[in-house]
Protein backbone atom coordinates (compact mmCIF):
# COMPACT_ATOMS: atom_id res chain seq x y z
CA UNK A 1 0.00 0.00 0.00
CA UNK A 2 1.43 3.41 -1.26
CA UNK A 3 1.58 6.30 1.86
CA UNK A 4 0.92 9.74 0.57
CA UNK A 5 2.58 12.68 2.57
CA UNK A 6 1.65 16.14 1.36
CA UNK A 7 3.75 19.01 3.34
CA UNK A 8 3.01 22.81 3.29
CA UNK A 9 5.97 24.53 4.67
CA UNK A 10 3.81 27.36 6.61
CA UNK A 11 6.78 30.24 6.27
CA UNK A 12 7.07 29.97 2.82
CA UNK A 13 3.03 29.51 1.85
CA UNK A 14 1.45 33.00 1.63
CA UNK A 15 -2.45 31.35 1.40
CA UNK A 16 -2.46 32.08 -2.26
CA UNK A 17 -5.33 29.41 -2.56
CA UNK A 18 -3.67 28.11 -6.03
CA UNK A 19 -3.38 24.63 -4.81
CA UNK A 20 -6.99 24.47 -3.15
CA UNK A 21 -8.20 25.56 -6.65
CA UNK A 22 -6.32 23.32 -8.93
CA UNK A 23 -6.80 20.17 -6.59
CA UNK A 24 -8.65 17.76 -9.13
CA UNK A 25 -10.27 15.93 -5.87
CA UNK A 26 -10.76 19.19 -3.64
CA UNK A 27 -8.48 17.40 -0.99
CA UNK A 28 -7.41 21.05 0.01
CA UNK A 29 -9.13 23.47 2.07
CA UNK A 30 -8.01 27.13 2.77
CA UNK A 31 -10.00 28.40 5.95
CA UNK A 32 -9.10 30.11 9.50
CA UNK A 33 -6.14 28.23 11.66
CA UNK A 34 -8.73 26.04 14.33
CA UNK A 35 -6.34 25.07 17.15
CA UNK A 36 -8.54 21.87 17.27
CA UNK A 37 -7.94 20.65 14.01
CA UNK A 38 -3.79 21.26 14.50
CA UNK A 39 -2.89 18.24 13.39
CA UNK A 40 -4.49 18.66 9.65
CA UNK A 41 -3.95 22.39 9.69
CA UNK A 42 -0.74 24.01 8.46
CA UNK A 43 -0.39 27.75 9.44
CA UNK A 44 -0.11 30.67 6.60
CA UNK A 45 -0.59 34.50 6.41
CA UNK A 46 -3.02 36.51 8.35
CA UNK A 47 -4.10 33.36 10.29
CA UNK A 48 -5.16 31.33 7.48
CA UNK A 49 -4.46 28.00 6.69
CA UNK A 50 -4.70 24.92 4.38
CA UNK A 51 -6.30 21.62 5.67
CA UNK A 52 -5.71 18.54 4.14
CA UNK A 53 -7.98 16.11 3.53
CA UNK A 54 -5.33 12.90 3.50
CA UNK A 55 -7.99 9.97 2.63
CA UNK A 56 -8.86 12.23 -0.35
CA UNK A 57 -5.15 13.65 -1.67
CA UNK A 58 -4.64 10.67 -4.78
CA UNK A 59 -0.87 12.09 -4.83
CA UNK A 60 -1.09 13.66 -8.40
CA UNK A 61 1.31 16.90 -7.63
CA UNK A 62 -0.76 19.23 -9.37
CA UNK A 63 -0.78 21.33 -6.35
CA UNK A 64 3.35 21.43 -6.85
CA UNK A 65 3.02 22.34 -9.86
CA UNK A 66 0.65 25.65 -9.58
CA UNK A 67 2.51 26.63 -6.07
CA UNK A 68 4.50 30.01 -6.71
CA UNK A 69 6.02 29.57 -3.36
CA UNK A 70 6.87 26.26 -3.94
CA UNK A 71 6.10 25.66 -0.39
CA UNK A 72 4.35 21.97 -1.05
CA UNK A 73 6.34 18.76 -1.36
CA UNK A 74 4.80 15.61 -1.52
CA UNK A 75 6.34 12.07 -0.77
CA UNK A 76 5.10 8.25 -1.40
CA UNK A 77 5.88 5.46 0.26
Amino acid sequence: MTTISLDIQNRTCTGCNNCVVACPVNALELTVANPVTKKKTYNVLNGKAVVIDDEVCNGCGVCLEVCPQRAITLTTA
